[in-house]
């Protein structure tokens, strides 16, 4: 099993930039797919972005292409969120999710691991 626990979030104003990091624990030597999404209050989760397990192939919504960058660093097991130019529709709540093998996905449902998730809110 592996646990994911999200740091980072807090309250910035629009233009602003925060950066998430994603710690996994416990059965890290698999290799694992990982993927940020996020939830708005009376909003369906949402995709943002996720990375393969070499980090070398990436996807991103299209809402927040360019300005947002996932990254991962596999010897500290931790995955990366820089988010810039951060608008108020991107206020929610981040999650991070790990899918056991080595691709990028896109789809919430094929995740089999989840953190608690991070607030993010942007002020305008």
């Amino acid at each position: 099993q592996v646990q994911l626990v999200e740091s980072g979030g807090g309250s910035v104003q629009a233009g602003g930039s925060l950066r998430l990091s994603c710690a996994a624990s416990g059965r890290t030597s698999s290799t694992y797919g990982m993927g940020w999404f996020r939830q708005a209050p009376g909003k369906a989760r949402e995709f943002v972005a996720a990375i393969n397990w070499s980090g070398d192939n990436t996807y991103y919504a299209d809402s927040v292409k360019a300005r947002f960058t996932i990254s991962r660093d596999n010897v500290k097991n931790t995955v990366f969120l820089q988010m810039d130019s951060l608008k108020p529709d991107d206020t929610a709540l981040y999650y991070c999710a790990g899918r056991l093998g080595g691709g990028t996905y896109v789809l919430s449902t094929v995740y089999s691991h989840w953190g608690q998730g991070t607030q993010v809110t942007v002020s305008s």
